[in-house]
């Protein structure tokens, strides 16, 4: 049976990597880091009853979801 959702063969080394291309994507650090964790924060409160949080922390989710979406300047642009 195949997953629904591709994050599910994400392991550690791979979240690693991603980690590291926002890093090196971001001018700033602590800013994609902050990004990173508001992104996790509204993430957990937007739909607490979601099914999936079972197998992945919302700081991990957005993670993933930030490190596919680096072609968006809006994320990691400096203002």
């Amino acid at each position: 049976m195949a997953s629904r959702n591709p994050h599910l063969a994400i392991d550690n080394d791979e979240l690693m990597r991603r980690v590291e291309a926002l890093i090196n994507a971001s001018k700033n650090r602590y800013r994609i880091t902050v990004q990173v964790a508001n992104r996790a924060k509204r993430r957990r409160y937007e739909d607490p009853d979601d099914v999936e949080e079972g197998w992945m922390k919302p700081i991990r989710r957005a993670i993933l979801e930030m490190s596919d979406e680096l072609t968006q300047p809006e994320i990691i642009g400096d203002e």
